[in-house]
Order: structure tokens, then C-alpha cells, then sequence
């Protein structure tokens, strides 16, 4: 196909991509240094419409280094109708840091899991990818060197970093080829592209590019279905009793919650002081309790230090990005604490009962979840997750107070109603939400919320212990 055919197929491709909006397409190119990578990306954008396109080839800054790893991919990922171009991505950090002995050969593998699990969960949401490794020989490679290095007008392109990849080449092909045979599926497939002039490089990656366009997606390979430790017991929803004989005093209630909150005011300090973030996941049935739960947490908080996120339908813009993009977007940097209203456990309870989620979508949700409370725990987070359960008697009693009180009438909707039909429903969901995200340093803590004073000691003390717990291991 000549040039100006391909280019003018391309755009036209690209533009039923933007006008449709089904999907996004990243373009990965990693592999050998001096291989033409950076320019043939500025050539292909040339190509392309470019205000519908982004590059990314920048190192991770100071404020992505402060939170878990693959926050800085997660927030970069394209909306629906963009191609998002990454040069070297998350395959040039575990490549390189394997080849200069950074990642021992385990830690390798590990972030090579990662990386499907991370891929597989982008093709599932409308993600397309195409990833480039751009070959070269050892012996063509340095005469490029070396001729770049004669030029005046190009030799500052050259930097030591590009002699170190030269003398491991060897190293890094060997890890390129494992690399590839170890990330390589129907919905991520690897193309290798050996050097040649830049004019055919470019014309390759494009009719390469216009092939991935015009395919139909592959669907994407589950990820494997991760078991709860047997030894780990989770709650029930089913086997737990809300209620209590007798509600708490106010006066005893008053002090208990001053001695509360001040613990929690001196834990706040230290986890800022060491840098620890904190991530506190909070559930419930409807008129549980969640928000003075967290207004009791907040009110011991510096407003400085924490951000409470209310989790409702998704925007237009978190539509337009993978389902979990939303929740990533939301971590706190380190020595921070996020709290969520309501939090990616929605897919697996409403989304599910609801039939907002298609059946395949919240069944995959549990081994990305546990995926993505795994790496906050990598990170080092604290994880703190809180149900708060109500009985129905005192459900009712609630709803129908707020019914007949003007000023907490907003609180009650229709949905509300909704949801109490279909109890058992919720609960059969909530009960499965237990057993398969149960994990060692994200259990579930379950609290009991017939009485509202009882309650929130009881969230101020599971808080409490989560960062007791923390704070007591070696910094």
C-alpha cells in the first residue's frame, strides 16, 4: 500500500474511533535503545489527528513515587475515541530495572503478572493494545551509535544511558524474549519490528496500527480466580446480629468517644509523620450509619490531611474510562487518608443486584478487586474496610423517622425503598463480597449499627486498630 493510501486509511479509522466512542487504543513501543522509537512516534502523530491522541514517555514524578505503582499508568489510561501512545510504558520499567539488577529475577516475574492482570483488565473494559518491540543487532546498533555521535547536529540525543543499553544488549534481548512470552494474549499481542530506514518503519507501525484499528477486539483472558486463605474466616451478613439488649448512655458514650477520637488524632500524626497512607473502605445498608460513622472519623482528623469520597453513579467522564480508573484516580499520596463513601465494592453489591453490571462484569470484579487492595498493600497502605449492618426492624424505624422529619426527608428516595424488597438479594451478594475479598491485611470488619452510639466506638475503634496495628510493625 503506498504511503498516502495508508496515511489517509489511518486517519479515516481513527475519526470512526473518536465519532464512536466504543473504545481506546494504546500503542506501546519498547525494546532496544536507538531503534527510531521517539521519532517514529512524532512522525505517526503527525499522521493522526493528534488532538485525539497523547504520548507519554516521562519517568514517574515526585507525587506519582507517593503512591502505588500503577497509579501513574491507571490515571494516563485514554477515554473511549483516544489513542494513548506510551514509549517503553510499564514494560521499560520492569525491562530495564531487571537488566541493570534492581529487580531480582521473583520481583521480574511478579510485575510480569502484574502486567497481565493489568492488560487483561484494560481489554475487558474497551481497552485495545498494540505493543511494539523494536529489535535491533548488537552490531547495527552501535554502528548507529556511533554515527549519531559523529553528527552535530543530532549527537545530543545521545546520553550514557543509551551506551549502557548497548553493552546489555544481550541481557536485554534475553529479557525482552521472556518478557514477550510471558505477557503475549490474543487481547495484548506482541508485534517485533527489526530495524530498517525510518520511512519503512513508520509505514510498518501504521498499516500495523490501521490492522489493530479495524479488528475486532479480542476478548480478553480472565484473570485467574484468586482463593481466600481457608484459615481467614469471613463475616456473614446472614449469621450477624445487628441488634442489642440495651442502648449505650449518652454520658458514657460522650466520654468513651472524646478518649476514641483523641487516639485516633495521636495515630493520625504518627501516620503522617511516617508517611503511611491510609485507605478506609466503608459499606453498608441504607441508613446503617456510614455517614456519622465518618463524621465521627473526621472531626478527630486534621482537614489537611484527609479527603472523604462519595461515591454515587458514575460521571460521563468516568464512563468514558475503565470502571476502576475512578477509584485509582482517588488514592491518597502518602501519610494521606482517603476515605470512601461508598467505594469499588459497589460493582460486586448494587451493580449486581441492580443489573447495572452485565453477570461477567461483577464475577471478573472480585480478582481485580483483590488485585487492586493487593497492591495497596505492596504500597504499604494501611486498608481498612467496614461494613456497617443494620437490622430490617430498625431499618424500617429508621425510614419512616426520616420520612417524618423535614430536614432529613432528603435522605430517603425511592431506591431506598427498592433496596429493602430485595433484602435477601443484597444480602446473598454481600455474603459472597466476604468470603471471596477476604484477604490477610483487607479482612472485613463488620459492624453492628442498631444502636448509632455503639456504632461509631465501634468504627473509631476498628480504625484505631488498623493503625495501631500498622504503627506498631518496624518503620
Amino acid at each position: 500500500m503506498k504511503t498516502e493510501t495508508l496515511r489517509a486509511r489511518l486517519l479515516e479509522v481513527q475519526l470512526d474511533l473518536v465519532n464512536h466512542r466504543e473504545r481506546s487504543v494504546i500503542v506501546l513501543l519498547t525494546g532496544h535503545a536507538v531503534t527510531h522509537k521517539g521519532r517514529l512516534v512524532n512522525e505517526l502523530n503527525h499522521w493522526l489527528e493528534n488532538r485525539h491522541t497523547e504520548v507519554h514517555a516521562l519517568g514517574p514524578s515526585s507525587e506519582e513515587r507517593e503512591r502505588p505503582y500503577w497509579w501513574r499508568f491507571w490515571r494516563r489510561i485514554p477515554d473511549r475515541g483516544r489513542i494513548g501512545i506510551f514509549i517503553h510504558g510499564w514494560y521499560g520499567d520492569a525491562l530495564f530495572a531487571r537488566a541493570e539488577r534492581r529487580l531480582s529475577p521473583g520481583a521480574f516475574r511478579d510485575r510480569l503478572a502484574e502486567i497481565r492482570a493489568f492488560e487483561a483488565e484494560l481489554a475487558a473494559e474497551g481497552v485495545v493494545l498494540l505493543k511494539l518491540w523494536m529489535d535491533i543487532g548488537r552490531h547495527e546498533q552501535r554502528r548507529h551509535l556511533e554515527a549519531l555521535q559523529q553528527d552535530p547536529v543530532r549527537a545530543w540525543q545521545l546520553s550514557d544511558t543509551d551506551w549502557q543499553r548497548h553493552l546489555q544488549h544481550a541481557a536485554i534481548g534475553a529479557l525482552g524474549s521472556e518478557m514477550r512470552e510471558a505477557t503475549a494474549a490474543d487481547h495484548a499481542p506482541w508485534r517485533r519490528l527489526d530495524f530498517r530506514d525510518r520511512p519503512a518503519q513508520l509505514r510498518r507501525v501504521g498499516a500495523l496500527l490501521h490492522e489493530t484499528l479495524v479488528a475486532p477486539p479480542a476478548p480478553p483472558r480472565a484473570m485467574p480466580e484468586a482463593v481466600p486463605d481457608e484459615a481467614l474466616a469471613a463475616p456473614s451478613i446472614r449469621h450477624a446480629d445487628p441488634r442489642v439488649p440495651a442502648p449505650m448512655k449518652k454520658a458514657s458514650y460522650a466520654a468513651r468517644l472524646v478518649d476514641a477520637q483523641g487516639r485516633l488524632a495521636i495515630n493520625a500524626r504518627e501516620v503522617a509523620r511516617r508517611r503511611i497512607p491510609v485507605v478506609l473502605a466503608f459499606e453498608g445498608l441504607d441508613a446503617a450509619g456510614k455517614g456519622g460513622g465518618i463524621h465521627r472519623v473526621t472531626e478527630a482528623l486534621d482537614a489537611r490531611q484527609y479527603r472523604v469520597h462519595r461515591i454515587a453513579a458514575p460521571s460521563d467522564e468516568e464512563l468514558a474510562l475503565p470502571w476502576a480508573w475512578r477509584f485509582w484516580r482517588r488514592l491518597p499520596a502518602d501519610g494521606r487518608i482517603a476515605i470512601f463513601d461508598r467505594s469499588w465494592y459497589g460493582r460486586v453489591l448494587v451493580e449486581r443486584v441492580e443489573g447495572l453490571a452485565p453477570e461477567a462484569a461483577w464475577r471478573r470484579a472480585f480478582a481485580e478487586i483483590r488485585e487492586f487492595e493487593r497492591q495497596l498493600l505492596a504500597h504499604g497502605a494501611v486498608l481498612g474496610k467496614l461494613f456497617l449492618a443494620i437490622s430490617q426492624e430498625e431499618q424500617l424505624r429508621r425510614f419512616e423517622a426520616r420520612a417524618a422529619t423535614p430536614h432529613k426527608r432528603h435522605k430517603l428516595t425511592d431506591e431506598d425503598w427498592r433496596n429493602r424488597e430485595r433484602w435477601g438479594d443484597y444480602a446473598t451478594a454481600i455474603d459472597e463480597m466476604f468470603a471471596r475479598t477476604q484477604a490477610p491485611g483487607a479482612e472485613w470488619a463488620l459492624i453492628a449499627c442498631d444502636d448509632k452510639r455503639q456504632a461509631r466506638l465501634a468504627v473509631l475503634e476498628e480504625v484505631n486498630r488498623r493503625l495501631e496495628l500498622r504503627l506498631a510493625s518496624p518503620p
